[in-house]
């Protein structure tokens, strides 16, 4: 359908692609052109078509919805994007804004306020939650990127350490572990991030803005 706003869908979570599925069925000047599980799948779409608006998941497996922005406006400039989002938290909203997504939506909305919020953000529009919570969850773009490594809550947690140029014995003391329980965890973040040296660590940990 030539007149109808073209869309992209990107979201791990297959019932919930079928629930958008449902609301925009039958909608006669909306069109689902194609459906992406992860970022890479997205931008390989990209390379072969330029819809009018992608509903981006914020939170997508390996990479997250906010890193995927900054690729999106590289392959596809003009294309409109709404992020989806479990989160109405003023923090995400702001970062979504200033990636330059054009909406923000949470995954609860209705079908009135999504049909319309696509409308607006296709003419030029935006909508983005007017009441909005200073509360962080858990929701975190570092923890998204470091799950594809399979590190461990623990892990995680001497990496921040070790970000913050804590020693060993520091950590120890901090985490209320054996230097030895330290030095093993460590060994296993090196293996896990393929990295030899103390050196390769931080400068992994500068590279990827953890």
């Amino acid at each position: 359908m030539p007149d109808a706003i073209h869309i992209v869908i990107a979201d791990d979570h297959n019932l919930f692609i079928e629930g958008l599925l449902l609301l925009l069925k039958g909608e006669p000047d909306i069109e689902i052109d194609a459906i992406a599980n992860d970022v890479p799948q997205l931008l390989e779409l990209l390379r072969k078509m330029v819809p009018d608006v992608i509903l981006l998941d914020i939170n997508m497996p390996g990479v997250s919805g906010l890193d995927a922005l900054k690729s999106i406006r590289q392959y596809a400039p003009k294309t409109k994007v709404i992020m989806l989002s479990t989160y109405n938290e003023e923090h995400l909203i702001e970062k979504s804004k200033n990636y330059g997504a054009n909406g923000y939506l949470l995954k609860n909305t209705n079908k009135d306020e999504l049909i319309q919020s696509i409308k607006q953000i296709n003419k030029g529009g935006t909508s983005f939650p007017k009441k909005a919570t200073n509360n962080h969850s858990q929701f975190s773009e570092d923890g998204i990127f470091l799950s594809q490594f399979t590190l461990t809550k623990r892990e995680n947690e001497l990496l921040q350490l070790i970000k913050k140029s804590y020693t060993n014995h520091q950590i120890a003391d901090y985490l209320n572990l054996s230097i030895y329980t330290v030095e093993t965890h460590r060994k296993n973040i090196m293996q896990k991030l393929k990295l030899k040296t103390p050196v390769d660590l931080m400068r992994f940990i500068i590279q990827h803005n953890l």
